[in-house]
């Protein structure tokens, strides 16, 4: 990113009179209880109030994850007594899934507060979607949250037919740390430690772990996040491992083989400390050869996909990125 602070265009008019009515930042000063506390409370609209939503229990590591699943209108679920085909050829009764790990520093978040965000998904991509509600930090730390990520894109693999859906057409998704999340699925994905992906759907993640990138300094102070939480979820995160050398479970830029990953979409914000985490990851992946497009939203900020439907720029940022989805799910 050459762009300085200075030539960069301004937040967007229509983001900023909504951020100056209803303020928000994700702080991380006041502790864990406090912050989830403040984002369960946050102001939210229901989206897409017709889809057919269902939650569920399904088996974990340290016990059952609580998921729940939207399917996209005109789409039934598989019914229980039916006996379907498992066969690896695609059906046109069937439609693909996405699997959403909703974002949150790793420390904030669940099924209820990221439930606009799976149903843009599920309409926007004309699929079906589960969203994961992964343990989170401090209370479990890294590799807790990968490990219930990867339990349910498994069950979603063996257990696919029963929610009417085409394993043959696995895709992943999330933002900021659900992002973070869906790349490390991908990277497990061509491991063989996980069902084949189509996709990686990555909303201003958290990859490579390189607080020196410039993003960091020049929205140290952004709206929404800014450069000190950054720090302080990393850390929870991290738990005993190095955050300053993570492993590519933690960090996924940081891994020794990017090549033959699922391709990718990767959004970034202007106004984004981890602006150029993403921008770099979409570079490392081009340069192993991974089919990778990356789009900056110059004018918006850190969890833009919460103001799709209310900013102009923020509905056309997130309609970009569920497009690209729906491309490479329906192609």
């Amino acid at each position: 990113m050459d762009n300085t602070a200075d030539e960069k265009p301004a937040i967007d008019a229509i983001l900023q009179k909504v951020l100056d009515a209803v303020p928000f930042r994700l702080t991380t000063d006041d502790g864990v209880d406090a912050a989830r506390r403040r984002f369960r409370e946050l102001s939210r609209r229901l989206v897409h109030p017709e889809l057919r939503v269902e939650n569920r229990a399904i088996p974990g590591p340290a016990g059952p994850i609580d998921v729940r699943i939207y399917w996209p209108s005109g789409h039934e679920a598989q019914s229980p007594s039916r006996s379907p085909s498992r066969s690896p050829s695609r059906s046109p009764s069937r439609s693909p899934v996405v699997l959403f790990f909703h974002g949150g520093g790793f420390v904030l978040g669940d099924l209820d507060t990221h439930d606009a965000s799976a149903r843009q998904h599920a309409v926007g991509a004309d699929a079906i979607v589960v969203s994961v509600d992964y343990r989170l930090a401090p209370e479990h730390p890294y590799p807790a949250a990968v490990d219930d990520a990867r339990a349910a894109t498994t069950w979603v693999a063996e257990h696919g037919h029963e929610i009417g859906a085409d394993t043959t057409r696995i895709a992943v998704a999330g933002d900021s740390a659900g992002g973070n999340i869906a790349a490390v699925m991908a990277h497990q994905a061509r491991d063989g430690d996980g069902p084949p992906l189509a996709f990686q759907l990555l909303w201003y993640p958290s990859t490579v772990w390189d607080a020196t990138l410039p993003s960091f300094t020049e929205n140290a102070a952004a709206p929404i996040l800014d450069a000190k939480a950054v720090a302080d979820f990393s850390r929870w995160y991290a738990g005993d491992a190095d955050m300053f050398n993570p492993p590519p479970g933690m960090a996924p830029g940081r891994a020794e083989n990017l090549s033959d990953l699922a391709p990718a979409y990767i959004a970034v914000a202007g106004y984004d400390p981890l602006r150029d985490d993403g921008i770099r990851y979409g570079e490392l992946l081009a340069a192993a050869g991974v089919p990778v497009e990356v789009h900056n939203a110059e004018t918006l900020v850190h969890g833009y996909l919460g103001y799709a439907g209310v900013v102009p720029a923020a509905t056309a940022a997130t309609d970009r990125g569920l497009a690209a989805l729906r491309a490479a799910l329906h192609s």
